[in-house]
């Protein structure tokens, strides 16, 4: 049922889209069908998969670095108040400096490389999952711990069988959040500094204003990144929640 409910929305969107591009008629608002045939001659042409899959590398490899200096340094402050404290100034203007700020210092330090890309992702996302893994550390239930300390249950496993389910929801939560923010800020590095990625792509067919060609490979990327949410994340947050 929660599928057939999923592909009757997308449908619903096709057709509005659809229906809308042509009361329009319009060159710069293309049809949905326009778009999925440019998008399915880009995937013949190759040069898509290409950019696709070096786009994906840098949103898993921030992804993943993000996530670990996060949940890290999130449950750090959220169990030592002096922690906390130290860096809570820290965290407050990573949380509020602009992406676009922390990406040109990051090229003019570092130089146009995948690095300082890379680099600039990383510090435009850690800040956020701190704070959400920081209130997920606050919440946890010290009843639990106490008895596992009474049954003389080892530190390795209070913290993996007891501790961590309890924060796995904030986790989960961050890691959802994080992956719509992560791709989004890639595309914005790629455009300013690199050359080869999906951002690097729509920034070549902005100059030609081929607004087909931006639609086609942003779609190709939302089908991606809706898959990963149906078929990974979702999955995991079950699995998550199974000891409640």
């Amino acid at each position: 049922m929660p599928s057939q409910t999923r592909f009757l929305s997308i449908l619903t969107i096709f057709i509005l889209w659809q229906t809308l591009a042509l009361l329009i008629s319009s060159d710069t608002f293309p049809t949905a069908v326009s778009v999925f045939k440019s998008l399915f001659y880009h995937i013949s042409e190759g040069e898509l998969f290409y950019h696709l899959g070096i786009t994906l590398s840098r949103v898993a490899i921030t992804f993943f670095i993000a996530m670990s200096i996060g949940v890290f340094f999130g449950i750090l402050m959220g169990e030592y108040k002096r922690i906390d404290n130290s860096l809570d100034t820290l965290l407050v203007i990573g949380l509020n400096i602009p992406a676009l700020v922390t990406i040109i210092i990051c090229y003019i330090w570092f130089g146009l490389t995948d690095f300082a890309a890379l680099l600039a992702v990383v510090l435009n996302k850690v800040p956020t999952v701190i704070v959400t893994i920081r209130e997920g550390a606050r919440t946890i239930d010290l009843k639990y711990m106490q008895i596992a300390q009474v049954y003389k249950v080892s530190k390795y496993d209070t913290f993996t069988k007891i501790y961590l389910p309890q924060i796995y929801p904030y986790i989960m939560a961050s890691a959802r959040t994080g992956l719509s923010l992560i791709w989004k800020i890639v595309l914005v590095v790629e455009l300013l500094g690199r050359s080869s990625g999906i951002g690097f792509q729509l920034s070549m067919f902005f100059q030609f204003f081929d607004i087909e060609s931006i639609m086609a490979y942003s779609m190709a990327f939302i089908i991606v990144i809706l898959l990963i949410e149906t078929y990974i994340l979702r999955p995991l947050e079950k699995k998550a929640n199974k000891w409640r």
